[in-house]
C-alpha cells in the first residue's frame, strides 16, 4: 500500500521516496513508490502532474491500494525526488473546496442534493437532483457560497472510523468501511472526501456559476473558482468592451445595442430578399421573351457563370408559370449544376431530358417530369445542355 502523503500534506510540493516497482508497459513506463504526494484521478478530481527524478509524470491512478505513476520515460533510479506541478495542484484544491461550499449552499438554500461532481481543465460541474433551476435560485446559492468563502473559514480534514462517521451530521454518508476521511468547512459543511483541499475558504476566492442545463431529471451546473474565475472574468470583460466599442455603445447598454443591431440586420435581410425576388421576376421575364423553338416547343436556355442552385430553381419555376415553356438552365461555378423544367401541358419530360444531359458528360441527377436537377462537370455544362436539346428535338 502506497503512503498517500497528499491526504495529510496537500501543501507540500516536493518529496523523496524509494521506488518499489517499475515496468515498461504498452502505455509507457509505470512506477510505484513507497509514498507519494501525487493525487490519482479519483472521485471527479483529475490527477496531479509534475516530475519524478526529472521525468514527467503524465498520469496517476490508484490500483489495488497502490498509486501508479505513468511516466514520459524511464527507468527511474532506486530513490527519486518528486516535484508537483503546484499551479495545477492549487487550482484543483480551489475548485474542489469551492465545490464543497457550493454544493452545501444549494443544499441549505434550496434543498438540492449534489448527485455527481466532475472537474475538467476549464470548468467544474455538479449535477443537482432537480429538472429546473432559475437564475434567482442560482444567485441565492451563489451568494451564500461566496459569503462562506469571504469569511475565510477554516477547512479541516481528519479520519474517523466508519462507525463514528455513521453518527456524524454529514452531507453525504460514507460509502466505505474502515477509516473514513472527513473534510469539514467550519460550521457549514462536513462530508467524506479523499480529495485535496485548501486550508481556509478564503483561498478558494470567488465562486462563480457560469451556466446550467437540464439533463433529464437533473441539472448540470458549471462553475469556476479562484484563478479560473479571474481568467473567466478577464476574457469576458475584454469581449464585453470590444463588442461595446464595435457597436459604439457603453458596456452596460450592450444587450439593447445588440438587440437593435439584430433587428436592423433582419430588416435589411427582408428588404434584400424582396429586392432579389423582384430581380428574379425581371430576369425571368427577359429570359421568357427570348425563348427559341425546338422540338415543337418554346425553349429557354441559359448558362450562368456562378448561380446558386435555388436561384436556378426559382427562375425555372417563374418562367414555366408565366408561359408554356421548356427551361434548360445551368450554372458553372465550383460545381456544375443544372435545373430543367416544363410548364403544365407541355409535351416534354424534364427528368428524361436531365438524364440524357447527365449521361452525355458523366453527371448525375433526377426529378419529376415537371422539374429535375443534377450535377455535371462545370467545363462540360454546355455539352450537357446540347445533349438535352437533341433529346427534345428527337422527341424526348
Amino acid at each position: 500500500m502506497t503512503e498517500k502523503m497528499y491526504m495529510r500534506r496537500p501543501y507540500q510540493r516536493t518529496f523523496t521516496a524509494r521506488v518499489v516497482s517499475q515496468a515498461k508497459t504498452d502505455s509507457g513506463w509505470e512506477a510505484v513508490l513507497e509514498r507519494t504526494l501525487f493525487y490519482p484521478t479519483s472521485g471527479g478530481q483529475p490527477h496531479d502532474m509534475g516530475r519524478l527524478g526529472g521525468v514527467a509524470v503524465v498520469d496517476v491512478l490508484e490500483r489495488d491500494g497502490e498509486i501508479v505513476h505513468r511516466l514520459a520515460g524511464g527507468p527511474l533510479p532506486r530513490r527519486v525526488k518528486g516535484e508537483l506541478d503546484w499551479d495545477r495542484r492549487f487550482d484543483h484544491m480551489q475548485q474542489h473546496t469551492g465545490q464543497h461550499i457550493l454544493s452545501q449552499a444549494f443544499e441549505q438554500e434550496l434543498g438540492l442534493h449534489t448527485v455527481a461532481f466532475h472537474m475538467s481543465r476549464d470548468v467544474t460541474t455538479v449535477d443537482l437532483d432537480t429538472a429546473s433551476l432559475s437564475p434567482e435560485q442560482v444567485a441565492q446559492a451563489e451568494d451564500l457560497a461566496n459569503r462562506v468563502a469571504f469569511e475565510d473559514r477554516p477547512v479541516r480534514s481528519y479520519f474517523v472510523s466508519s462507525a463514528e462517521s455513521a453518527e456524524m451530521d454529514l452531507r453525504k454518508l460514507a460509502a466505505r468501511q474502515g477509516d473514513v476521511r472527513i473534510v469539514e468547512v467550519e460550521a457549514f459543511d462536513r462530508i467524506p472526501c479523499g480529495g485535496t483541499h485548501c486550508r481556509r475558504t478564503g483561498e478558494v476566492g470567488l465562486i462563480k456559476v457560469i451556466r446550467w442545463e437540464r439533463r433529464g431529471a437533473e441539472t448540470r451546473v458549471e462553475f469556476v473558482c479562484g484563478g479560473r474565475a479571474l481568467a473567466d472574468y478577464r476574457w469576458k470583460n475584454r469581449a464585453l468592451y470590444e463588442a461595446a466599442d464595435a457597436l459604439s455603445t457603453r458596456a452596460h447598454e450592450l444587450p439593447q445595442a445588440v438587440a437593435k443591431a439584430l433587428a436592423d440586420r433582419d430588416a435589411l435581410w427582408r428588404e434584400m430578399e424582396d429586392l432579389r425576388q423582384q430581380l428574379l421576376d425581371y430576369e425571368a421575364a427577359a429570359l421568357t421573351a427570348h425563348a427559341e423553338p425546338a422540338g415543337g416547343v418554346q425553349v429557354v436556355r441559359a448558362v450562368f457563370a456562378d448561380r446558386k442552385p435555388d436561384e436556378l430553381k426559382w427562375l425555372a419555376q417563374r418562367i414555366t408559370a408565366a408561359a408554356p415553356r421548356v427551361v434548360l438552365l445551368g450554372s458553372k461555378g465550383e460545381k456544375g449544376h443544372m435545373v430543367f423544367a416544363r410548364s403544365a401541358g407541355v409535351n416534354a419530360d424534364a427528368a428524361v431530358l436531365l438524364r440524357l444531359a447527365a449521361a452525355a458528360v458523366g453527371g448525375r441527377g433526377g426529378g419529376r417530369p415537371e422539374l429535375a436537377q443534377g450535377g455535371v462537370p462545370p467545363d462540360r455544362l454546355e455539352e450537357a445542355i446540347d445533349a438535352a436539346l437533341r433529346g427534345l428535338t428527337d422527341g424526348g
